[in-house]
């Protein structure tokens, strides 16, 4: 671990992975020895089309042919984001079809807090136990680790968390609820799906009492479930969509969906309702619409299933307590965190990389690319069944 890294870059933990980058490619990382890692977390979701693909490369190669950052976001129109805003809107139902295109997910989910209590004139807003929406104030107040949060307090007032797939606790939901927010799949509470019926519950209790449901897409979202948005799977729709991570195809971005009528809340009472300068810049942009392009004309979402079927048939050891994933999106839980440290670590010395959830110590995450090939599924599991041997 150089100098540099180690006292002249801020760290977040005292240990880091500390691998020395040299490049990646395809499923593979690569450090500056030349050892070979296979990639099985993606970043935490980033990298759903694997490292270095040519059409990315060559959107971003080309978009720094035309501009980088000309204006703040929304000023100027740009080819870029239109182009993306168009990808989108074959994705996403006509009343997600007006994007505000920030820098990463949590101000995604900033914005949606900021709209919602725009749009209602509402302050309370409900979230879940479990969940996890960003670090920055607005997103860690929704966020439930206590530990994460309490040194940071105070944190916005009237936050209130249900329990998931807790029929019950919809009650708490009333007239005075500006906002709802939840993943539609919980990913740092281990991989939590919530059931069809309580989702379609949730919707009917949101549009009862006039509260808006935000639905953080953030890492579930992009075709990581088996369908491209995971609330599909629910047969309803959100009044919002967050988004990020994977939609920068390696780059850094965060997407808010919503209809164009809530969307124009923020540029009027007051105008300038929500800013930001490099929102929506080209180069991001360029490389998510080419990243969609890829994705759709692939068809990487009608594999998804297949693979993680491929994955799951291997998962199966005395020390896994459980497996729960939707899609190429995985908790595995075994005893103790203790087994997890091992695995993980063990998993880094020998080429393969795995990752922990920040409030699920007793299980590790798998996440990989949806281009991950089938070899490389076997390989990576075979790897992983070793390292729970010893």
């Amino acid at each position: 671990m150089s100098h540099t890294f180690k006292d002249h870059l801020a760290q977040t933990t005292p240990f880091p992975f500390g691998i020395k980058v040299s490049h990646a490619e395809g499923s593979y990382i690569y450090d500056t020895d030349g050892k070979a890692y296979l990639d099985l977390i993606s970043g935490i979701a980033v990298s759903y089309l694997g490292h270095g693909r040519e059409e990315i490369k060559d959107a971003i190669k080309a978009q720094t042919d035309k501009h980088l950052h000309v204006m703040v976001y929304g000023e100027f129109e740009q080819e870029a984001q239109n182009e993306l805003a168009e990808e989108l809107k074959q994705t996403l139902p006509k009343s997600l079809h007006s994007f505000y295109f920030v820098n990463s997910g949590t101000e995604a989910n900033e914005a949606a807090l900021k709209l919602a209590k725009r749009a209602t004139g509402r302050r309370k807003l409900i979230s879940f136990k479990g969940a996890y929406h960003g670090s920055t104030h607005g997103s860690l107040s929704v966020s439930f680790n206590e530990i994460k949060k309490n040194p940071f307090r105070p944190l916005l007032p009237d936050v209130h968390f249900i329990e998931l797939n807790n029929f019950g606790d919809l009650n708490q939901i009333t007239e005075k609820t500006a906002a709802v927010i939840m993943e539609s799949i919980q990913g740092d509470a281990g991989v939590r799906i919530p059931s069809k019926e309580y989702m379609q519950a949730l919707r009917k209790r949101c549009s009862e009492v006039g509260a808006l449901l935000i639905l953080d897409e953030i890492q579930s979202g992009m075709g990581r479930s088996g369908k491209m948005w995971a609330f599909e799977h629910y047969d309803m729709v959100p009044d919002l969509m967050t988004s990020g991570k994977a939609l920068g195809a390696g780059l850094p971005i965060g997407c808010l969906a919503a209809s164009n009528k809530l969307m124009q809340k923020f540029s009027v009472n007051p105008m300038l309702g929500h800013i930001t300068t490099f929102g929506g810049h080209p180069l991001v942009c360029a490389a998510a619409a080419a990243g969609l392009k890829v994705l759709r004309k692939e068809k990487l979402i009608e594999k998804v299933d297949e693979k993680a079927q491929l994955i799951k048939g291997y998962l199966k050891h005395p020390k896994i307590v459980e497996v729960r994933n939707r899609g190429l999106m995985f908790a595995v839980e075994l005893q103790d965190a203790e087994q997890v440290q091992k695995v993980v670590l063990k998993g880094l010395e020998e080429g393969l990389l795995l990752f922990w959830f920040l409030s699920t110590p007793n299980a590790f995450r798998l996440a990989p690319p949806l281009t991950i090939s089938k070899e490389e599924i076997e390989k990576g599991m075979k790897k992983l069944l070793e390292l729970l041997d010893e």
